[in-house]
C-alpha cells in the first residue's frame, strides 16, 4: 500500500462533518430553510459550531435574531435538501416550495420541520467573523421516534454523499468517558 499526495484544496473531504442539516430561522415576519454541511458538535453539551456567510441568506437572519432550529433530515430527503441548498430563500418560500411542515418550536421563533427526525432549537451565543463561524447552544430537542427511515447523510464534498449504514458497539471500551444519561 502508498499513499499518494492529494490536491490540498481537496484535504477538507478527508474529516467532512456530520450529517447534512437544514437550518431554519424566523426573521421579519417569515420563515426560511438553508442546507448546511460544515458544522460539529463541541462537546457532550448541546454547543455546536457551524459556519456561514454573507452569502446566505439565513446568515442575515441568524444575526439579527440570534436564533435558529437544526433539522436533521434523513437519506429519503436527501434531493429535496440538496434542491433546498441550491435556490435563494430571499426569492422563495422554501417551506411551500419543497413541501416541508414548519411546526412551532417551544422557546426560539425559528420552526420545526414535521418531515425530519429530530431538530434542536439553538440560540446563537458567539460569533467568529473572521472565520464566518457561528456558535450555537441547544436549548431545547426533539425527535421523532416513530419515523422508520433513521439513516442520515454526509456531504463528501464533491457533490457526492455517504449514508449512514450499520452501527457498531463499542459503548462497553468508552463508559469511563461518557456524561451520566448517554
Amino acid at each position: 500500500m502508498s499513499l499518494a499526495e492529494l490536491p490540498i484544496e481537496k484535504a477538507f473531504m478527508l474529516i467532512e462533518p456530520g450529517p447534512v442539516l437544514l437550518v431554519t430561522t424566523h426573521d421579519k415576519g417569515r420563515n426560511n430553510v438553508m442546507t448546511i454541511s460544515w458544522h460539529m458538535v463541541m462537546d457532550f453539551t448541546p454547543q455546536i459550531a457551524l459556519t456561514t456567510g454573507p452569502w446566505n441568506y439565513s446568515f442575515q437572519a441568524l444575526r439579527h435574531t440570534g436564533e435558529c432550529v437544526l433539522a436533521v433530515p434523513t437519506v429519503d430527503l436527501a434531493e429535496k435538501v440538496v434542491a433546498i441548498g441550491d435556490c435563494s430563500g430571499e426569492q422563495t418560500d422554501k417551506f411551500a416550495k419543497f413541501g416541508l411542515t414548519p411546526l412551532p418550536a417551544a422557546q426560539v421563533k425559528a420552526p420545526l420541520i414535521a418531515e425530519c427526525l429530530g431538530c434542536l432549537e439553538c440560540r446563537v451565543t458567539d460569533y467568529l467573523e473572521p472565520q464566518g463561524i457561528f456558535l450555537l447552544e441547544g436549548v431545547r430537542a426533539w425527535m421523532d421516534y416513530d419515523r422508520k427511515e433513521r439513516r442520515t447523510f454526509h456531504a463528501n464534498g464533491d457533490g457526492t454523499f455517504a449514508v449512514d449504514g450499520g452501527t457498531i458497539d463499542l459503548r462497553s471500551l468508552m463508559e469511563d468517558k461518557l456524561p451520566p444519561g448517554v
